[in-house]
């Protein structure tokens, strides 16, 4: 791990990987990528045509019908978000904290991210009177501007932003006269798709949204890089396609074509596809639905998960415990509960957050074991918690947040 500054805080050189599944491949998509491979040169032509088919299928069956024509792959969202925000200028706006990977990218491009305060409901989605107060103040500092981006099922605080604060955030965006990405990697992992109300950014205001998805969230092994996106009908909209295809082209950054070809057959959504889809959802919901009822026991704070493989977790209120431990900020905290745990926990400051803040991302993934039969047995059980090995990652867990709190009082010096 490389860190910037001789202190080893603040901004740092990496970013933490999406939460990955930790459950085993499918063989249908093996089966797509090993076929494409095998005949790689053969055919006289790529797997991209039939990749951006299947992304049409896929935005249309989500209510947000689209061709061919307004749509673009990458090897990965990030490469599209720089393609985007290379090809609108200006400066963009993110809330606060958002995907590790954000705003770095737009600082590599030379332009300012500005952070916005989120409301207390949830995360991914800026709060639209701070929205509306950043841009003036942006704008009258000599500042531009032009993009927001924005994520209705959130990395890192696995929230879903209910609709009225989405319609209120895009209205106030779009009255300021900015562009709009919506990351939806993970609207395909809510835990309760028929309790939870998920509202695109794409169907209030169809001419100023772009919406991206990279398919690590719901489908792809995150070392399978393939991300969509889909642009605004229209002529703003051409135009941004096509710009952002220039880009792309002059990065040379192409999908190799067995893994275009496995992210069409997943976009596709076979029966296997969809089946394993609710299976993993489940499996992952359940886990973060036991490891949010420990740290909450825990006495930390975390909205409870309502989408994706993570929770957000802060420990704020145990800061006197900490700070007798020598806990101090985000990265000590980071550094101490990857040590005791055994997994990647890392700091809110990754993802923009405050580095005095004691927050940190959990991953459910680790808990679903270590080898494939584990991972496995996870996916059959009659109830995914029940495996001795969640079982002991669980009791692991609640043991280190017991033990820490102890040893923390135990450091107190005596009143």
């Amino acid at each position: 791990m490389r860190r910037t500054d001789p202190e080893g805080h603040g901004p740092v050189r990496y970013g933490p990987l999406l939460p990955d599944h930790g459950l085993p491949l499918l063989p249908g998509l093996a089966g797509a990528l090993t076929a494409a491979a095998e005949r790689d040169g053969v055919d006289g032509f790529g797997r991209i045509p039939a990749l951006l088919d299947a992304a049409g299928g896929y935005f249309g069956r989500r209510g947000l019908p689209t061709g061919p024509g307004a749509l673009a792959t990458a090897p990965g969202a990030p490469v599209l978000f720089v393609a985007i925000t290379a090809a609108l200028g200006g400066d963009v706006l993110v809330p606060r904290p958002c995907p590790a990977w954000w705003a770095p990218q737009v600082r590599a491009l030379g332009r300012s991210a500005y952070q916005v305060a989120t409301p207390a409901e949830c995360g991914g989605v800026p709060d639209p009177y701070a929205l509306l107060e950043t841009v003036r103040r942006v704008r009258e500092e000599g500042g531009d501007p032009r993009l927001l981006v924005l994520s209705v099922a959130d990395d890192p605080t696995a929230t879903v932003a209910p609709p009225e604060v989405v319609h209120e955030t895009v209205e106030a965006a779009v009255g300021e006269g900015l562009h709009l990405v919506s990351d939806e990697t993970w609207r395909d992992t809510v835990h309760r798709p028929y309790d939870t109300v998920l509202l695109s950014p794409a169907e209030m205001v169809p001419d100023r949204v772009t919406v991206v998805t990279d398919l690590a969230g719901p489908f792809l092994p995150s070392g399978w890089p393939a991300a969509v996106a889909r642009f605004p009908a229209g002529a703003d909209g051409a135009g941004l396609h096509a710009r952002v295809l220039d880009v792309l082209t002059a990065l040379g950054a192409r999908i190799a074509d067995p893994i275009a070809a496995a992210a069409a057959y997943a976009l596709d959504e076979p029966a296997d596809i969809t089946r394993r889809l609710a299976a993993d959802t489940a499996v992952h919901a359940q886990v973060a639905a036991a490891v949010h009822g420990i740290v909450v026991a825990a006495g930390a704070l975390a909205r409870p998960p309502q989408a994706g493989r993570h929770l957000y977790v802060d420990f704020g209120p145990l800061r006197p415990e900490l700070g007798a431990r020598g806990i101090g900020d985000a990265q000590e905290l980071e550094d101490l509960l990857t040590g005791r745990l055994g997994m990647p926990a890392p700091g809110g400051h990754r993802f923009g957050d405050d580095l005095e803040a004691l927050r940190v991302r959990l991953s459910t993934a680790p808990f679903l074991g270590r080898t494939t039969a584990e991972r496995s047995r996870c996916l059959v059980a009659p109830e995914p918690l029940e495996p001795p090995h969640v079982q002991r990652a669980l009791i692991h867990l609640g043991s280190v947040f017991d033990d820490l709190r102890d040893e923390a009082q135990r450091w107190e010096p005596p009143r």
